[in-house]
């Protein structure tokens, strides 16, 4: 993945109680945790110097506090109550410096703090608390603004790349590479949509997608972080951090700075989920189709895309002259699962996964009739590979479903065509189809046309063509051009001088009659 972008710098870990302990300055003052010791890990979102009893009412959580306890000194209802006013503002802890007020750990806050969990820590030798605020507040604002910096160098990262008109893959490779980890797209049913980073990772999270996608949706450890997609009161879907390895929020800011760049994509691009879902199917049936990827590799997108892979039936399939989007209406009214992309030359994959226990033939069958009655005549031509039990096997499906396709393509209408073709209906044009790159049968069509192909006659190349496509059939031939018998028949006159030959011959038509089975497989 190229990207026009430097990475980002992440943000310095959260300061956590317990690395604020680690500090050398606070080391001079030989700190002790005396409670709570199991709550270091706690953020620390500011540090506040109070001595003041009902210090709790003026804080806001996740304040380190720093006391000498002057005056809860003799009070223990005091001492305690300061504890648990503490706990209830959601303090991180509460530092204690021991000297005249408390040389000793008092054990009335030791206790109160213990049961609330709140860190409680001493510190042994007098430590001016101005160094501790210093040094912390400074950690923190460097912080802060280092968030800021990186929100908004993210923001214009995709930004730009959005208004370059950049694809959704480009984004979420963005995303990928500042976070160093997988990232998922996926709709509110958690079917993936898209993918983005190492290949091998992506891969290693979609084998158990199921499983992830629940624990994704109820917690975020584990570097596991989402954020929702969605606008104008709707949601549609989320993005998902897999793994993600750096600091929190340095995650959580990367997420939400992501969704808002999908969901700017979304509207700015008029794309929808729905989409998105479209681009996911492409994706896939065009990297089955290629061969490139092997299919063993593939089976974990497809089944995170929402395709049932287990103990099925594969059906491949391609049609013409249909919209994905009645294909997947057509899925949706008769209960079928599969997957549905655009191919070129107005062709359009479909895959179907059919329960084993249910006889494939006359489902396709139901399919393809259901279509042509939603497409209305001509209708779609649906071209069908035989049904495949082995997922390996669906990608040769799939080509031979293409294959089929192609060898009918534009000649619909002149052929006597069933509800579903199949390899055993295009006979002489499949075989013309495997052989239209062979230089032999490349000259033989030039040299039987050449009398037509110079003329550059497109009409009476297509009259030729349905005339011999329908078995010389010259009422059929006038009624699919729209003319009359003696004007069909001084059409034919015109070919059969140009070319030479006697097309009521049935040698010479049959050998004319493969020329341009030839001519057009090459052309097309």
């Amino acid at each position: 993945m190229t990207t026009t972008f430097a990475p980002l710098e992440r943000l310095e870990p959260a300061l956590s109680v317990r690395q604020v302990l680690t500090l050398e300055r606070v080391l001079a003052g030989e700190p002790e945790v005396v409670a709570g010791a199991g709550q270091l890990d706690r953020p620390v979102r500011w540090v506040h110097v109070a001595e003041a009893p009902d210090v709790g009412v003026m804080l806001t959580g996740g304040e380190m506090v720093l006391t000498t306890g002057v005056l809860l000194a003799g009070d223990e209802e005091k001492q305690a109550e300061y504890i648990r006013s503490l706990h209830r503002a959601e303090a991180a802890a509460v530092v204690l410096g021991l000297g005249r007020a408390f040389p000793a750990p008092p054990d009335v806050m030791r206790r109160a703090a213990e049961r609330c969990g709140l860190p409680l820590v001493v510190l042994h030798r007098p430590f001016p608390f101005a160094e501790l605020t210093e040094e912390v507040q400074s950690r923190l604002v460097r912080r802060k603004f280092a968030a800021v910096s990186l929100s908004e160098a993210v923001r214009t990262a995709l930004t730009g790349l959005i208004t370059a008109g950049a694809p959704l893959q480009r984004l979420l490779d963005e995303v990928a590479a500042h976070s160093a980890c997988p990232v998922v797209v996926t709709n509110l049913a958690h079917r993936v949509l898209a993918t983005a980073g190492e290949r091998s990772a992506v891969d290693d999270v979609l084998r158990d997608w199921e499983r992830i996608a629940r624990q994704a949706g109820h917690t975020e450890g584990d570097g596991w972080i989402r954020a929702e997609l969605g606008g104008r009161g709707e949601r549609w879907g989320q993005i998902v951090l897999c793994g993600h390895r750096g600091d929190t929020a340095t995650g959580r800011l990367l997420a939400d700075r992501a969704a808002e760049a999908l969901v700017l994509h979304r509207m700015l691009g008029g794309s929808s989920a729905h989409t998105w879902e479209e681009q996911s199917a492409q994706s896939l049936l065009t990297d089955l189709l290629s061969g490139v990827v092997p299919a063993r590799q593939l089976l974990p997108r497809a089944r995170a895309a929402g395709l049932p892979v287990n103990r099925r039936t594969f059906v491949p399939l391609v049609v013409r002259e249909s919209e994905p989007g009645q294909l997947d209406r057509v899925l949706r009214m008769l209960g079928m699962s599969g997957l549905v992309a655009e191919l070129a030359d107005r062709a359009t994959a479909v895959l179907l996964s059919l329960p084993r226990d249910q006889e494939a033939q006359t489902l396709t069958g139901h399919f393809a009739a259901r279509l042509r009655s939603e497409t209305g005549p001509p209708g779609a031509v649906v071209a069908a590979a035989e049904p495949r039990t082995a997922w390996d096997d669906v990608p040769a499906g799939l080509r031979e479903a293409q294959h089929v396709a192609d060898a009918v393509a534009d000649h619909s209408a002149a052929l006597d065509l069933p509800a579903v073709v199949r390899l055993k209906d295009v006979h002489l044009r499949g075989l013309i189809r495997l052989l239209r790159d062979d230089p032999h049968v490349q000259a033989f069509a030039e040299r039987e046309l050449d009398g037509l192909l110079c003329a550059a006659d497109e009409d009476l190349l297509a009259v030729l063509r349905t005339y011999l496509a329908t078995g010389r059939n010259k009422s059929r031939t006038a009624q699919l051009h729209h003319v009359s018998r003696p004007a069909l028949y001084r059409r034919l006159e015109a070919i059969q001088a140009r070319m030479g030959v006697d097309l009521d011959d049935f040698e010479q038509a049959a050998s004319v009659h493969i020329a341009l089975l030839a001519h057009d497989a090459q052309q097309g």
